[in-house]
């Protein structure tokens, strides 16, 4: 049963007025760390992406391996290791990975035509926005997806890497399509997983507690756009 319901079932009055202000603050604070994210992203991969010499310096030699491999390891730390930091140790930990997504992913603006980035990026911003709102305002629970979500998410990462060395067009068209399926489901997922932890922990929890539960919210929906938006820039992008 949709734990928003059940909350409000249980709480009246002021009390019940207090816990939806306290949510929609709290989803407030997710969506805006990350945008900011999201800018920090774009203008590293931008100002990267547009200097040859520093595109040369990083995806023309083997440095571009640490660079494209490093978040999935500043992940597994982050993940380990935030329940030890400060709220602004992790805020700042996020800020540094949304830098080194940019890093990451700025060869895009050498290979697609900047229209056809812009262009996925707003059909990306548009579909995100619809399919996390459909998980903030459901009545059905989506919990039941989330297992069948992250089996599919590991595969797909075990198919990637394979491609790596098969470098099959076919493979990662498959990909791209499953892919973009599979982080629209995390989408709503995670959206509603984000507010029935808040509804869940925020009596009894510190506000610290609530600031990284926001940080760590805000964190799955940014990997969620970005590889959307990446998974769709292949799928579609007009290359140069």
């Amino acid at each position: 049963m949709n734990e928003f319901t059940t909350v409000r079932r249980g709480i009246a009055g002021a009390r019940g007025a207090q816990v939806d202000a306290g949510l929609r603050a709290h989803m407030n604070k997710v969506y805006g760390l990350m945008s900011v994210a999201m800018v920090i992203t774009g203008a590293v991969a931008y100002f990267v992406g547009t200097n040859e010499q520093l595109l040369a310096a990083i995806f023309g030699t083997p440095l571009k391996w640490v660079v494209m491999l490093a978040p999935l390891g500043v992940i597994f730390m982050f993940g380990s290791m935030v329940n030890r930091l400060s709220v602004a140790a992790a805020q700042a930990v996020f800020w540094g990975f949304s830098a080194l997504m940019g890093l990451s992913i700025s060869y895009i603006f050498a290979v697609y035509t900047g229209f056809s980035i812009a262009q996925t990026f707003l059909v990306t911003a548009i579909a995100f926005a619809g399919l996390s709102l459909f998980g903030y305002t459901t009545k059905k629970d989506l919990s039941g997806m989330g297992t069948f979500l992250m089996m599919g998410l590991i595969g797909l990462i075990v198919a990637m890497i394979v491609n790596i060395f098969l470098g099959s067009p076919a493979i990662m068209f498959a990909i791209s399509v499953i892919g973009v399926l599979i982080f629209a489901g995390l989408t709503a997922y995670d959206t509603q997983n984000i507010k029935n932890t808040y509804l869940q922990m925020a009596t009894g929890h510190r506000s610290d507690w609530l600031e990284k539960a926001a940080i760590m919210g805000a964190l799955s929906l940014y990997l969620n756009f970005l590889n959307m938006f990446m998974l769709l820039l292949h799928l579609f992008g007009n290359r140069e």
